[in-house]
């Protein structure tokens, strides 16, 4: 993590994003005590919103039944 004084990071602002784009974090420092970090941003995943798919997608009416079979492998017999 690179440590930048104020002065100095209001002067080279553009070169410090420069640098935060790239994935490095910054630590600003006001008479050598650490008063703000410039980090990336990341960008919070957006919420599913419910049906989005509504009418793309089809299931057949016969999903939930198995073969005899199948079913009766399941029933142990």
């Amino acid at each position: 993590m690179k440590t930048i004084g104020l002065f100095e990071a209001k002067s080279h602002f553009s070169a410090l994003i420069h640098d935060v784009e790239g994935g490095e974090s910054i630590v600003v420092t006001k008479k050598g005590k650490p008063v703000a970090r410039i980090v990336p941003f990341v960008d919070p995943a957006k919420p599913r919103e419910f049906g989005f798919d509504e009418g793309r997608i089809w299931i057949a009416e016969d999903f939930n039944e198995l073969p005899p079979e199948v079913a009766a492998a399941f029933e142990g017999s």
